[in-house]
């Protein structure tokens, strides 16, 4: 039995069936699925994926609400931009597509956020469309079974394994891709891990090149390690009256459109930055600093919380709110924010705090 059918005939009898985004044709609830599982755990996304259906239901409504109501939904689970482009992507499905998500594969790629393995697997799951994936568990499964060397990110590597993919969906005329392509992600997700393949259960085992050779822990070949840059930045919990003064993030950037803190130089001065917000600080706290890492560098974050008087309030050119501290669980905030400003509010402000002279 050729690679592909045998991926497809262990879905069908091992493979996971009761996903919530699983046994439906329609394109939205496959589309809103794959852009929430990319660089996110499926355990993770299952709560996300059944309250952002509960409030947006099909492209329709997505694409009447504002991108200050989409965020909230998305609040936690990280790249931001997927958000910003799913809301996108929506309006121009009714805007260009009369509401109806394109046929094929070729042009969902064409829509916002949308890449070519992302496209194929909408159109394979909602078309039946034989059209291969190659995301990053896919990846390791057919480098480790086909035994290609080099960094699968490198151009040269990434066309060899694509032109691998179209052979196996070529090979065998009657595929249910459905099957073949839940199996590749299904496969990648639980037997073929990074650390522990669970080979002995793989049902194309006897195929893999990778465990004929004994190097599960050498493919995929690892990517060149890179120091990750360290920046540093404080940020100003301002309270008054039970009320946080919160920005919105630029979009696009880091954080685009969520609410956030106030941020000024790590070096400076909290009443100093209070000031020049047009707010009277009473006192200032400072808080246990915390990292947080992103795709490219770690920031290091020095928190004060200040008590303020309301002054002329000037926050400069980005929008700004006060949120009372009971409705900030309601608010679009990062989740390193979320965890500092919830945490605080638990605790009872300013009581574990230690004042700065």
């Amino acid at each position: 039995m050729e690679f592909a059918a045998l991926i497809a005939d262990w879905q069908a009898h091992h493979g996971r069936h009761l996903l919530p985004w699983q046994n439906t044709r329609d394109p939205y609830r496959i589309w809103l699925s794959e852009i929430m599982l990319q660089q996110t755990q499926v355990a993770t996304v299952i709560p996300y994926f059944e309250r952002f259906l509960a409030r947006f239901p099909d492209v329709a409504a997505l694409a009447a609400a504002s991108q200050e109501e989409v965020m909230p939904y998305w609040a936690g689970l990280g790249y931001y931009a997927r958000a910003r482009n799913l809301h996108r992507c929506a309006q121009d499905i009714m805007a260009l597509w009369e509401g109806r998500f394109p046929p094929d594969a070729e042009r969902i790629a064409t829509l916002p956020g949308i890449g070519r393995s992302t496209a194929a697997a909408i159109a394979a799951f909602a078309y039946g469309e034989r059209s291969p994936i190659m995301d990053g568990n896919v990846k390791r499964v057919f480098t480790r079974h086909f035994g290609i060397e080099g960094d699968p990110a490198r151009r040269e590597v990434e066309s060899r394994l694509w032109q691998l993919a179209e052979d196996q969906v070529r090979a065998v005329p009657d595929l249910d891709m459905t099957a073949y392509t839940q199996g590749l992600m299904d496969l990648g997700a639980t037997l073929c891990t990074r650390g522990k393949p669970a080979c002995e259960r793989c049902p194309v085992a006897p195929s893999c090149i990778a465990r004929r050779d004994g190097r599960q822990q050498e493919l995929p070949t690892p990517k060149t390690r890179r120091a990750v840059p360290e920046r540093q930045t404080a940020m100003l919990v301002l309270e008054h009256d039970g009320a946080i003064l919160l920005q919105q993030r630029p979009s696009p950037g880091i954080w685009g459109g969520l609410w956030s803190l106030p941020e000024f130089d790590a070096a400076g001065d909290a009443r100093l930055a209070s000031r020049s917000l047009g707010l009277e600080p009473q006192a200032h706290y400072e808080l246990a600093a915390f990292a947080h890492t992103f795709t490219h560098y770690r920031l290091h974050v020095r928190p004060w919380y200040v008590p303020v008087r309301l002054a002329g309030l000037s926050a400069g050119a980005l929008p700004a709110r006060w949120v009372p501290a009971g409705e900030l669980g309601t608010i679009a905030l990062p989740a390193p924010i979320k965890k500092l400003l919830l945490g605080l509010t638990e605790a009872g402000l300013p009581g574990m705090l230690t004042l700065q002279a």
